[in-house]
C-alpha cells in the first residue's frame, strides 16, 4: 500500500503468510462456536457462570499487564549477531571473542530512562543500550547507556535520584524543584547533566547513537591475567541528534518515533550495525592513575587508553512479538561469563544485585526460563528447583542437592574467577567532592562547538528557570565552576526569560 511504512503495514504483511484462518480456541485448546455473544438465559437474560469462553477470556485479560520496569519502561528491541573481527584473546577468553570470524547470536533493547511505558521516545533523557549475547558459556549481558558516564558514583543514591526523574508523589507531575534540587546538591551529576542537555540528550532514534558499558569491567585471558576495561559500541550509521524543537514536535506527532524507525529500518533490510571497541587499563596503571578509574562520573581519556577494535554487531530481525521478546527480555550486569568479571566500581556493584532482583519481581523467580532469557546456547544444570512459573522439565529426576553420589552436575575449577587482592578500612566513604568539574570543563570548552555550547545553555536555562530561585542560584554556581561562561550564560538567559514572563503577565493584567 502506497504511503504506508512497514510498521503500519504489519497486519497486511502477516496476512500474506497465512493460507487460511486457524480455528479459534479457548486457552485450553477447545474450539469456540462464537466469539461475539455470551451464553445467556434468553436474549435479554443474565450471563451464565458456566460460560467458560467468556470467563476464560476476561480472567486472562485482567492479568495481561505485568509491572512495568521501574526505570527504562519504554523501549524497542531487535535481534541479530555479534561477529568478532579482531583478536583480543591476549586480554580476554570470553566466548564471543574466541576467534576472528566467530558469530554469536544476541538480543538488544534500547530505551528511555525516566518515562513511563507510554511516554515519548524523543524526551530529553539518557537512552538505555542493553545487549544480551547467547554464548556457549551462558548469557552475557552488557547493560549500558548511550553515555559513557552516569549521574552518581555511589549506588546508595540511586533510588532517590530516580525518584527525582519521576513524578511528584502528591501532584503526580514532573517536578523541576525535585530534579534540580538533587542535581545541585550532588555536583557529581554535572558531567552527565551536561551530556543530557546537550544535543546528545535527544538522539535521532536508536540507530544513530553510540552505546557504552559505562562501568569499568575486568577481562581475563586464558592464562588468568586480568585487565580493567571499558566497552564502547560505536554506531556505524553516524551520530544524529534532534534539535529541541524537533524532539518536542515528534513527542506530539509521533511519540513512538524511535520504535517505528528501528522496526521499519530492519523490515526494509537496512540493518543497523555498531562496532565494538574496548579500552584496556592494567592493574598497575589503575593503581597509579590520577583519579579513581572506577568512578562512573568520569571517562578514561582515549589519548591515554586508546580504543581497540573488537567486532561488529548487526541487528537483522525484529521481534516476533513485542511482549514475549521485548517486554519480557531481562538484562542484568551480573549475567557474566568466563572472561568477563566485575571491577570495584561501586555503581556496578550495586547494579549486580538490583537488576536481577527487579526481574524476579516483574517476571517471577524463574524468569530465566522465559525463551528470550533462556541461555539456549548453553545447558543449564544446577540445583535450583520449583518456584512460580517453572515451565521446563525442572531438571527431571536429577538430584537437587550438592554434593551427591548420583552423577549430579559437578563444579569445575577451570572456571574459577580470577584472584585479586584488596586492602582498606571498612567504612562508609563520602565521595561527593571527588573532582566533579575538571572533565566537564574539557567537555564544555574543547568537545562542544560554539553553537553546541549555546544550545546546551539554552536547554538548561529553559528547564532550570522553572525551579525555585534558591535552587537556580545553587545550580548556576555549580556550572560556573565548570566555566564562568557556562554558569553565567545560564543565568543571563534565565534573567531574560523571567523578564519576558513578567512583561507578558503585566500585559495580561493591563488588558484586564
Amino acid at each position: 500500500m502506497a504511503g504506508r511504512d512497514k510498521a503500519t503495514n504489519q497486519l497486511n504483511e502477516f496476512q500474506k503468510t497465512q493460507t487460511k484462518a486457524d480455528v479459534l480456541t479457548t486457552g485450553t485448546g477447545a474450539p469456540v462456536g462464537t466469539k461475539t455473544a455470551t451464553l445467556t438465559v434468553g436474549p435479554r437474560g443474565p450471563v451464565l457462570l458456566q460460560d467458560f469462553v467468556f470467563t476464560d477470556e476476561m480472567a486472562h485479560f485482567n492479568r495481561e499487564r505485568i509491572p512495568e520496569r521501574v526505570v527504562h519502561a519504554k523501549g524497542a528491541g531487535a535481534f541479530g549477531y555479534f561477529e568478532c573481527t579482531h583478536d583480543i584473546t591476549k586480554y580476554c577468553k570470553a566466548k564471543p571473542f574466541e576467534f576472528v570470524g566467530k558469530k554469536t547470536p544476541l538480543g538488544v533493547r534500547f530505551s528511555t530512562v525516566g518515562g513511563e511505558s507510554g511516554s515519548a521516545d524523543t524526551a530529553r533523557d539518557p537512552r538505555g543500550f542493553a545487549v544480551k549475547m547467547y554464548t556457549e558459556d551462558g548469557n552475557w549481558d552488557l547493560v549500558g547507556n548511550n553515555t559513557p558516564i552516569f549521574f552518581i558514583r555511589d549506588p546508595m543514591l540511586f533510588p532517590s535520584f530516580i525518584h527525582t526523574q519521576k513524578r511528584n508523589p502528591q501532584t503526580h507531575l514532573k517536578d523541576p524543584d525535585m530534579f534540580w534540587d538533587f542535581i545541585s546538591l550532588r555536583p557529581e551529576t554535572t558531567h552527565q547533566v551536561s551530556f543530557l542537555f546537550s544535543d546528545r540528550g535527544t538522539p535521532d532514534g536508536y540507530r544513530h547513537m553510540n552505546g557504552y558499558g559505562s562501568h569499568t569491567f575486568k577481562m581475563v585471558n586464558n592464562q588468568g591475567e586480568a585487565f580493567y576495561c571499558k566497552f564502547h559500541w560505536k554506531v556505524d550509521q553516524g551520530i544524529k541528534n534532534l534539535m529541541a524543537d524537533k524532539a518536542a514536535q515528534l513527542a506530539t506527532d509521533d511519540p513512538d518515533y524511535a520504535i517505528r524507525d528501528l522496526y521499519n529500518a530492519i523490515s526494509e533490510g537496512n540493518f543497523p550495525t555498531w562496532t565494538l571497541k574496548v579500552q584496556v587499563m592494567s592493574f598497575q596503571e589503575a593503581e597509579k592513575f590520577r583519579y579513581n578509574p572506577f568512578d562512573l562520573t568520569k571517562i578514561w581519556p582515549q589519548g591515554e587508553f586508546p580504543l581497540i577494535p573488537v567486532g561488529r554487531m548487526v541487528l537483522n530481525r525484529n521481534p516476533k512479538n513485542y511482549f514475549a521478546e521485548v517486554e519480557q527480555i531481562a538484562f542484568s550486569p551480573v549475567h557474566m561469563i568466563p572472561g568477563i568479571e566485575a571491577s570495584p566500581d561501586k555503581m556496578l556493584q550495586g547494579r549486580l544485585f538490583s537488576y536481577s532482583d527487579t526481574h524476579r519481581h516483574r517476571l517471577g523467580s524463574n524468569y530465566l526460563q522465559i525463551p528470550v532469557n533462556c541461555p539456549f546456547n548453553s545447558r543449564v544444570k544446577n540445583y535450583q528447583r520449583d518456584g512460580p512459573q517453572c515451565v521446563d522439565e525442572n531438571q527431571g529426576g536429577a538430584p537437587n542437592y550438592f554434593p551427591n553420589s548420583f552423577v549430579g552436575p559437578q563444579d569445575n575449577t577451570n572456571h574459577m574467577e580470577s584472584a585479586f587482592t584488596l586492602t582498606g578500612d571498612v567504612k562508609r566513604y563520602n565521595t561527593a567532592d571527588d573532582d566533579n568539574y575538571s572533565q566537564v570543563s574539557v567537555f564544555f570548552r574543547k568537545v562542544l562547538k560554539p553553537e553546541e555550547r549555546r544550545r546546551l545553555i539554552e536547554n538548561i536555562a529553559g528547564h532550570l528557570v522553572n525551579a525555585s530561585e534558591f535552587i537556580q542560584k545553587r545550580t548556576v554556581s555549580n556550572f560556573s565552576q565548570v566555566d564562568p561562561e557556562y554558569g553565567g550564560g545560564i543565568q543571563k538567559l534565565m534573567d531574560k526569560m523571567k523578564a519576558e514572563r513578567r512583561a507578558k503577565q503585566t500585559g495580561v493584567t493591563a488588558s484586564l
